[in-house]
């Protein structure tokens, strides 16, 4: 059984109880920011897809404006858990954040699809190497008994940009220009910046294997591109998909074992499957949010500031189980399991409801949002307790791998399918996508079973 050390804490602090206690307000209050103004990028650009593909004329690359973002932060993601185990994570989150604010520049600026596209993937770098510094910072400064409040209030910092960020994303690509949802992140980087510096100094560094650090490197470019050449084959001539399938699938197959615990692609019980599970959630429900924007504005004649309540009150929903499960003492892998049966029922529900009618699809996605605030930071929780110090960067790094593989992956192969079926058979091409959504989901439902590990 493995341990996490106690954590150190800012230097000179003295910690109190609660996450705003002496030794923990500013590491909180920064924390809570960074978040946040992710998850406003996040929600506000999902609204303004249809928007810009109309625009920059690009349809054709719908979901790579999403999967470029995942697959680069996926390679940043192994890139920074050796480096932050090494280094420790202050640093990698400062130059994180400046490579974020460096793509959300380009994406803003960008006069075709594929330079926006280009964007979007610097953006996936900076989001990487942030998100594994935050889990080694929660890790690092928090005590476990804080640890579930602490992932509590991240998804609380998605309340704010859940209930403006669609709405506002909506307005400002109405009203302004879609570039401003972009261009006008860029000085909130600047708050949680100042505040961090300071309040991650005491952290200390530990020392990591820079042979093992140059093998997950190796590794992780072999499945980044694994993944960037299959979801470009999905859509070409025969000849092309079967060569990029033989290539992708075997680039999948090299980095894969060696970035993710061992036996997690056999549902090996423990850390394994708690790396599994998110994955598989993550894909699932992150690519329903993508197209559901697409599919109101297309088959439903939605605006894309009606669009955004949909993703609204799934982030709602999200946020409020998240609080639930954080508050109570029932298991984390009880709230797992719980969340993975809501994700799966509200694919599915969401999936029907789009094709009878969009505000249909709001009870619908309230549930599948519910679903994800159970299970993501139950499992955040297992990972962290499973870790022993040493290992806190590789783990949260191959948990994120793990979410931004699956999204990348389903949002791609769902893109293909929509794609293929045309403008003119839009519903249908949706329809099968949202059936792929609600397996991939079940199949979570199976792997949450083995959370669990047995003594």
């Amino acid at each position: 059984m493995t341990t996490v050390l106690e954590p150190e804490h800012t230097a000179g602090a003295v910690p109190g109880r609660g996450l705003l206690g002496a030794g923990y307000r500013g590491t909180t209050f920064g924390i809570v920011l960074v978040v946040t103004l992710l998850a406003f990028e996040t929600m506000a650009v999902g609204t303004v897809m249809p928007v810009v593909a109309d625009d920059l004329d690009g349809l054709s690359l719908y979901a790579w404006g999403f999967s470029a973002t995942l697959i680069m932060s996926l390679l940043s993601t192994v890139l920074a858990g050796g480096w932050i185990d090494r280094s420790g994570p202050v640093r990698p989150l400062m130059i994180g954040l400046g490579t974020f604010v460096a793509g959300l520049l380009v994406a803003g600026a960008a006069p075709t699809m594929w330079l926006f596209v280009v964007g979007r993937a610097v953006q996936g770098l900076g989001t990487g190497v942030s998100l594994v510094a935050l889990y080694v910072v929660i890790a690092r400064v928090y005590p476990e008994a804080l640890r579930s409040r602490v992932f509590a209030a991240l998804s609380a910092a998605w309340v704010l940009p859940s209930l403006i960020g669609p709405a506002v994303g909506g307005v400002v690509a109405e009203h302004v220009d879609w570039r401003w949802v972009f261009l006008g992140l860029v000085p909130l980087v600047i708050p949680p910046t100042l505040l961090l510096v300071p309040a991650l100094r005491g952290i200390e560094k530990t020392r990591g294997s820079a042979s093992e650090g140059r093998g997950r490197v190796v590794a992780a470019v072999a499945v980044a591109a694994g993944a960037g050449i299959l979801l470009y084959g999905l859509d070409r001539s025969a000849w092309t998909m079967a060569l990029a399938a033989i290539a992708g699938v075997g680039g999948l197959a090299y980095g894969l074992p060696r970035l993710l615990p061992a036996g997690t692609l056999r549902l090996r019980r423990g850390l394994p499957s708690v790396v599994l599970v998110r994955g598989l959630l993550a894909g699932a429900f992150f690519g329903a949010d993508v197209f559901i924007p697409l599919a109101l504005t297309r088959l439903h004649d939605f605006t894309a500031t009606q669009a955004g309540i949909v993703l609204t009150v799934g982030a709602l929903g999200w946020s409020a189980a998240s609080q639930i499960q954080g508050r109570s003492e029932r298991p984390r892998e009880f709230y797992a399991l719980l969340g993975a049966v809501l994700v799966t029922v509200g694919t599915l529900a969401v999936a029907v409801a789009l094709q009878i009618s969009g505000w249909l699809a709001v009870p619908a996605w309230i549930i599948g949002g519910a679903g994800m605030g159970f299970s993501i930071g139950s499992l955040s929780v297992l990972l962290l307790d499973l870790s022993p110090e040493d290992e806190q960067g590789v783990n949260s790094s191959a948990l994120q791998i793990s979410d931004t593989l699956g999204s990348s992956l389903v949002v791609g192969i769902a893109g293909a399918l929509v794609t293929g079926f045309g403008g003119d058979r839009l519903g249908t091409g949706l329809a099968v996508a949202g059936a792929l959504f609600a397996a991939i989901a079940a199949f979570g439902v199976i792997a949450a079973l083995r959370l669990e590990v047995r003594t």
